[in-house]
Order: C-alpha cells, then structure tokens, then sequence
C-alpha cells in the first residue's frame, strides 16, 4: 500500500494511527462480535466510546464544567442557521465579523433568519475588498477595527478561512476579537480547532466540522456556555434547540456514531503525541517550511496574504500565468495531492492540518523550490 501525501482543505488527512486503529477493530469492536457501526447507539459499549470522546475534549482542551460539549450533524452551515434560531427574537441584534467566504455564508444565514423573527443581523467589522467575483480576503482586522454592538445577542468569528488563508491568533497582532461585556463570542474553528490551545472560557459557542483537525465528515463539535444554552428559544423545533442535544449527551436522536468513534481516535492520536502543544509545535513547523519556500521565491510565488494574518492551517499562493495547473500535475506525480485552489478563487492551496507529517510539508517545499528553479 502507497499512501499519498494529502493536502486536502476537507474532508482532509486523518492520522495513520486513528486509521489502524479503525481497521482493527472494525469487525469486532472490543469482544462484542461486531463493528462499533452495528452498534446500539444506547448500548454501553457505544456509549462508552462516546463518552470517552467528550473527556479527551474536555482534557485536551481544559473545557470547564460550566461548557457542554456536544457531538451534533448537518455540518458547520447547519449552525451558521442554529446559532440565530436559537438565540435571536424580535427587535434583537447580531453581529459579525467578515474575514472571507464562511463568515460570509453565517452571516447571509443569520440575515434570513434574522427577518423570520424581525431580528437584525449585522456586520461589525469586514476585510473584504472589491465586488463580486473580484472580492478578496488579504487579512484579519485589527482588533480597534471591531465595532461590535454592547447590545448584540452575539458576536460571530470566523477563526480561520480555509478559501482565502486568513487567521486570527496565528500571529498576536491578530487576536481572536474580543467581545463587549456581556455579549457571547460565538466562533466557527472549523477549519483551526485544536491546532493550539485556546482559553474556552472566553467564548459564548465554539463550533467547528470535524472533517479538518477532528475526524471524518459527518460530525460537529460544539462547546457552549450552559447558561447560553438555557437561554435559547423554545418555540422552534426540539432537533435544532441546543438543551436538547445538552440534555441528552448527544444522544436525543441517533448520532454518527462510526464518527464520534473516528473522532475518539484522533483524540486520543492527538493526546498521545503531545496533546495540544504537541500539535502546535508540528503545526508551526509545517508552515514555516512551506511560507520559506513562498518567500524564498518572492518573485515567482505570491502570497495574498498579509504576514500577520497568514493561515497556518490553509497556506494560499500563486504562480504565474500558465503554471498552476502544471504545478498541480507535477505535484500529483510527485504523490502529494489536494493542491488545487478553491474554485472561487483559483491559485494553490496546500492545507497542513494536524494529521499532515512535518516530513510531507518538507517534501511540498522542496518541490516547490524545484519547480520554481526549473519553470522561473
């Protein structure tokens, strides 16, 4: 077997380990003469993986007890939908800020949902430049840039945006927004989550797909402040109130259990290789390699982004006219795949989630240095 070396945005690389682990037991899970798929969802022995999933999070992301910690479906576009649903009513506000295409895909989401209850959703702060087709995304705002609203039901982040290779708190010129007194910060770490640590309690809601750093698509973690949670509506349906996945531990309807027990995987992957500063370490390695080999050759590769605001989970560059697609043929041939830009923008786009080895970021830099030597 030859395995690539897999720079996908997403659904993107999960760990050797978490895969092994999978292949093993996946026709006799723990003695019981079938595969954790075929498993009750109420059964102990499911159960037992479930939790086991909720106290790796708790640990590895010192979540306090005052957070719940909820496994739910429908990616992170079916939050960018619950997150108003539960938490807007007539004459409130929401507030959000743009860094690129996801935040704004939460916020169009947030507006329709905003009209159904004569809310308002808003934008407090947004990079975006241009119209259209021509829109772009370069950076992160500053942090006297956000003028969120003291009255707002929420203040939405975006933390990383995969499309456009921008982040917050990569660099401490670019911290996380903060939030005015009283107002929950709801984030979307989709494509960041467990990168590095974070301090949990500084944030209302922290949502993010599994399909980048957790595990394969299908599932979302979501930590919420309990008191939020308590305060959400209850007039809409019981599937898309928070308390009622809260109340259930996840287990109101029947999960994707075959990817909470992949995301027990990784956890316990990432637990074993030195948790959370273990990842960061890896992490920025990674992406110091590949930004050497962009700055290295300033004037055949071009990074969008401005320095401080630079993705080390999505690294977004250019090349000139006529090369992009010969960089990703020769790329594949060279066995690294998952190169080519999002179709909105164009350019490449080498992902380095958690599970990508600091050896396959090395391996993509020399290639780059190779290619821009013999195509400059």
């Amino acid at each position: 077997m030859s395995r690539v070396m897999n720079f996908s945005a997403g659904p993107a690389a999960l760990p050797l380990a978490a895969l092994e682990r999978a292949r093993e037991e996946l026709l006799d899970f723990g003695g019981t003469g079938m595969s954790v798929m075929e498993q009750s969802h109420r059964g102990k022995d499911y159960e037992r993986v479930h939790d086991e999933a909720i106290l790796l999070l708790r640990k590895l992301l010192d979540v306090p007890a005052d957070h719940d910690v909820l496994f739910l479906q429908g990616g992170a576009s079916q939050q960018f939908a619950m997150i108003p649903l539960n938490f807007l009513d007539a004459g409130a506000r929401a507030d959000y800020v743009l860094t690129g295409a996801w935040g704004e895909k939460a916020l169009g989401e947030g507006q329709v949902v905003a009209r159904m209850f004569g809310a308002e959703a808003h934008v407090a702060a947004s990079t975006g430049t241009g119209d259209g087709k021509e829109k772009s995304y370069t950076r992160a705002p500053r942090p006297a840039e956000v003028t969120a609203d003291a009255r707002a039901r929420y203040l939405h982040v975006t933390s990383n945006e995969t499309i456009h290779g921008v982040q917050f708190g990569a660099d401490p010129a670019r911290p996380v927004p903060t939030a005015p007194a009283g107002i929950p910060l709801v984030c979307d770490m989709s494509s960041d989550f467990l990168w590095q640590r974070f301090d949990v309690r500084q944030y209302g809601l922290v949502y993010a797909g599994a399909q980048k750093n957790i595990g394969p698509s299908g599932v979302v973690v979501v930590l919420a402040r309990k008191d939020l949670v308590a305060s959400g509506r209850k007039d809409i349906p019981k599937i898309f109130q928070y308390r009622t996945h809260a109340d259930a531990n996840s287990l109101y309807n029947t999960p994707p259990t075959f990817g909470i027990y992949l995301v027990r995987n990784v956890l316990a992957w990432v637990d074993a290789a030195g948790g959370l500063d273990g990842m960061r370490a890896r992490n920025l390695a990674k992406a110091a390699a590949v930004y050497g080999a962009i700055d290295a050759a300033k004037s055949f590769y071009d990074c969008p982004v401005e320095r401080e605001s630079r993705s080390v989970m999505n690294i977004v560059f250019r090349l000139p006219p006529g090369l992009e697609d010969r960089f990703v043929s020769e790329a594949k041939k060279a066995g690294m795949v998952g190169l080519k830009g999002h179709r909105s923008v164009g350019g490449i786009r080498a992902s380095l989630y958690n599970a990508v080895e600091v050896a396959h970021a090395e391996a993509l830099a020399s290639f780059m240095k190779e290619f821009a030597r013999a195509n400059g």
